[in-house]
């Protein structure tokens, strides 16, 4: 309990923390909601002075004068309106625009095993949906406590100066409030938080389906998508059930509370006045203090709410802030520097998280500078994986990876990856033009730049022919290019960035073997004085290799060039005769 206790707390001093930069609206509108508090507090009383005392005396001039006041407290009441209703909203405008910020920077900073364990949905979930009900909590959760504040105090202390009795009788419904709210809260706290965690889930699945759309539509599975949102869908408007039936009935004690206390302060005032204790004018003018100090009340109850489904976000966010990426540099991480691009696996051994035994065992391969080296075998061999352990994508669980000689452990992760250029099987284009997606490879890279790494890509004749060249949208994930458009586009964003250190990760397994062909020669240009890494699947591919490395049952079988493999007449010969034979075949 007590370290639930400090961790709200400390997820509120997070909280608070984010109004620091904003602290001169906070205080313009703080200002404001005292301005209209105010406003608020005198008017009963004005009420009660022209009643009892100015029309009585015939000082209309005076009374006039009076009501002139009031109207113009009003006017500036709707003035400071604005602000709060305006200022106050940009403010956590503000507030939220930073806290997503800081998320999406940290979501930058996670590691991959991060993404290999969480749906995509449900992070968008957590970057927007969550994070406005956290900018309604920063707008107006502070002005409502405090309004309600100033209200509540100063409405009692002027009942209190008029009759201290009726006073007390309108205060004894505090304290029945504060007792039922608190019982309340804790359910509404757990309904809303999973009312969150559907949401997140909904979220998840409308990403995976829409992402899947063509596969759906390819299988006719329509309906069995249906089906699976209108699963999440249900335990959604299950979760909103029970939420709003704990709503239901915390809004219900709170209306009955409300609705007894004009009952309560008529009966007594009533009595009251029958004993000659209190006169009419007394009466009125404590019936509308009633009425100011009911209004908190309820803004108190709105806030409620508002904090619990502001603070559910804010947990949610406080979460992910907390998950540390399982990849850090190490404090005395050094710049790589300048880069051979000499590359050594030494007896490197790795297995994911999930403990499911090794996925690459005891493997040693050294690759000096300059020199393509094609990894090839089975399907689950283990030959991605080595390639993203030289990244560091992940860490070793044994042995070491080395670049120059350099631990890349003892490496600073950006002056790593600014050294290797990776071109994958499942190339990723982001949902712009083509000239935003080459650029890619180099921020702030000119046309003349794009245009030099297009033509050595031999992408630059079709690109121009393309309805609007450069400026051409490839669409969701590069949906309006071919496969082969795509496959170029993406080497002409390595040849951007130029990186001494090249991965081809099964490159062309995914395309036809006319527009390999015609993708091969990029290629050979790109690999051309760097340290290449060839993980192929088709052997036609890794022809021009220095040197092939065999991997299968998570280890190295054979290790030469290709005529020192074929003569070996082991694995390798025999994955060529099987290619060979397969690509004779009929049909």
């Amino acid at each position: 309990m007590a370290a639930k206790e400090k961790k709200r707390k400390g997820a509120l001093r997070t909280f608070a923390s984010y109004y620091k930069p904003h602290w001169k609206l906070f205080a313009l509108d703080m200002i404001c909601a005292l301005g209209v508090s105010l406003v608020d507090l005198a008017f009963p009383y004005a009420s009660r002075l022209s009643m009892q005392k100015l029309l009585p005396q015939g000082a209309f001039a005076v009374f006039f004068a009076v009501m002139a006041i009031v109207a113009a407290a009003y006017l500036l009441k709707g003035g400071m309106y604005f602000i709060v209703t305006y200022w106050g909203h940009m403010m956590g405008v503000r507030i939220e625009a930073d806290i997503r910020e800081d998320l999406f920077a940290h979501l930058q900073e996670l590691s991959f095993s991060f993404y290999d364990q969480n749906r995509t949905g449900q992070l968008m979930s957590r970057v927007t949906t969550d994070l406005f009900e956290i900018s309604e909590l920063a707008h107006h959760g502070p002005e409502d406590l405090f309004i309600s504040c100033v209200t509540l105090i100063g409405a009692f202390c002027i009942m209190l100066r008029l009759r201290w009795e009726l006073a007390l009788v309108v205060f004894s419904a505090v304290p029945l409030f504060a007792v039922y709210t608190t019982v309340m809260r804790t359910r509404m706290v757990k309904s809303s938080k999973q009312v969150k965690q559907t949401m997140a889930g909904i979220n998840a699945e409308l990403e995976s389906s829409l992402s899947g759309m063509r596969t759906a539509k390819a299988f006719a599975n329509e309906d069995m998508e249906i089906g699976k949102f209108a699963a999440s869908n249900d335990k959604f408007r299950q979760a909103k059930r029970s939420h709003y039936r704990n709503m239901g009935f915390y809004m219900g004690g709170l209306e009955f509370t409300m609705g007894i206390l004009p009952v309560l302060v008529i009966t007594a005032g009533g009595a009251l006045i029958m004993g000659g204790r209190m006169d009419y004018v007394d009466l009125v003018t404590f019936s509308l203090y009633v009425t100011t100090f009911v209004t908190p009340l309820r803004k108190l109850s709105a806030f409620v709410e508002q904090f619990l489904n502001g603070m559910a976000g804010f947990s949610r966010f406080m979460e992910l802030m907390d998950t540390q990426p399982s990849l850090q540099d190490a404090p005395d991480a050094k710049d790589l520097g300048e880069v051979t691009g000499d590359i050594e696996l030494r007896d490197v051994s790795f297995r994911y998280e999930t403990g499911e035994g090794d996925v690459v065992r005891h493997i040693s391969l050294t690759v000096p500078h300059g020199q393509t080296v094609a990894v090839v075998g089975p399907s689950g061999g283990g030959k991605s994986t080595i390639c993203q352990l030289i990244p560091r994508f992940y860490d070793v669980a044994e042995g070491a990876v080395l670049i120059d000689g350099k631990d890349v452990r003892t490496l600073t992760q950006k002056s790593l990856r600014r050294a290797i250029g990776i071109v994958q099987q499942d190339v990723f284009l982001f949902a712009g033009t083509v000239f935003d997606n080459i650029a890619y490879g180099k921020p702030g890279a000119t046309l003349a730049e794009v245009t030099e790494a297009a033509r050595r890509a031999e992408i630059l004749p079709e690109i121009m022919a393309m309805p609007n060249g450069f400026d051409t949208y490839v669409g969701e994930r590069g949906v309006m290019l071919s496969g082969g458009q795509k496959q170029r586009i993406s080497i002409a964003r390595i040849f951007l960035k130029d990186p001494p250190i090249l991965i081809l990760d099964e490159a062309t397994s995914a395309l036809d073997s006319v527009t390999e062909y015609r993708i091969q020669s990029a290629f050979d240009e790109l690999a051309r004085g760097r340290t290449t890494l060839i993980i192929a699947h088709r052997l036609s591919t890794i022809r021009s290799a220095d040197r092939i490395v065999v991997v299968d049952d998570n280890r190295i079988l054979e290790e030469g060039t290709r005529e020192e493999l074929l003569a070996l007449n082991g694995e390798y010969a025999r994955l060529e005769r099987a290619q060979s034979d397969w690509e004779r075949a009929p049909g």
